[in-house]
């Protein structure tokens, strides 16, 4: 997920294992309870725990990848230009994509942020058509339709769009887009965002420290803890995705990706006590019913190709 479930689609393999399904099992649970870890820090302004998230990744990611013998591929991509840039524009989306999550959390939005996370591979789905050409079978085109009918009720409910769910939504959709066409590892492109990103976070914590406005190191002991935790929060989730999904097929990840949105889903109704109206009810509705229709091929093929 970030912060969440739905990333940018892995190479197909030839099968699934164990181990891949146990890597990518753990990345989406963490994902799910992370909303926990957020609300915890619901007192800090966001941009301050995205700075944090930023600079605290950094030792982890580097540590994978120093582990893994990738940190030449790192070095390539720090000296061109292309690489830069595209790294420059996915940094950017993850950062609001981010920043949108946990001021979500924080406000009593969470279900927001679920809905954004289920509606995301359906729009993917018409990103890919918009975009790439791909052609839309009939029950995606009726699965996108009824995701605009659920955004529509909720807009009308509200009295206006659904802007946390969509900001999500589009923010993590364009960055898997663009994320699919870096000519680089997952964890070496992770790695290559939070150090582009890096000057700005450090810039932003040393102001906020000299206007006496930091939440770190200010006494509070349970506040350093985390803010520091938010370094192994971020990077240890996308980086055991990466290792689970070169071991499944797109199918398994494909249904798997609804874990993390159900378990913020639920924490938001059952835990966080977020009201749940019957309109609501209706919009998830018709949003559960578009993921089964969308799932369904899947489970079909599925099935066909154990049979």
């Amino acid at each position: 997920m970030s912060d969440t479930p739905a990333l940018p689609r892995p190479a197909a393999t030839s099968g699934d294992s164990l181990s891949g399904f146990l890597y990518a099992l753990t990345a989406y649970l963490l994902w799910g309870f992370l909303p926990l870890y957020m609300k915890a820090l619901a007192h800090v302004p966001p941009p301050e725990v995205i700075a944090h998230r930023v600079v605290w990744s950094i030792p982890v990611a580097l540590a994978v990848l120093w582990w893994t013998g990738r940190t030449a591929d790192l070095r390539a991509a720090l000296t061109s230009p292309r690489m830069l840039g595209m790294g420059a524009m996915t940094a950017a989306l993850i950062s609001v994509n981010w920043g949108i999550y946990v001021w979500a959390i924080g406000s009593g939005h969470a279900l927001d942020a679920a809905l954004g996370y289920y509606i995301n591979p359906l729009f993917s789905i018409f990103l890919g058509a918009v975009l790439l050409g791909e052609r839309m079978g009939r029950l995606q085109m009726v699965a996108i339709a009824l995701a605009v009918v659920a955004v529509g009720i909720l807009t009308w409910e509200a009295g206006r769009l659904p802007v946390v769910a969509l900001g999500l939504t589009l923010t993590w959709g364009f960055y898997a887009y663009l994320k699919k066409r870096l000519p680089i590892g997952p964890n070496q492109g992770f790695t290559l965002e939070v150090l582009i990103l890096l000057i700005p976070a450090v810039g932003y914590m040393v102001w906020v420290a000299a206007q006496g406005t930091s939440h770190f190191r200010q006494g509070v002991a349970l506040d350093d803890l985390l803010l520091l935790g938010c370094g192994l929060v971020t990077a240890v989730p996308l980086m055991v995705y990466a290792n689970g999904a070169k071991r499944l097929t797109l199918s398994t990840i494909a249904i798997m990706q609804y874990i993390a949105p159900t378990m913020i889903f639920l924490t938001a109704v059952f835990i966080f006590d977020e009201p749940f109206s019957k309109v609501k009810l209706l919009a998830f509705g018709l949003i559960w019913a578009a993921l089964v229709i969308y799932s369904a091929p899947i489970l079909a093929g599925r099935l066909n190709r154990a049979g």
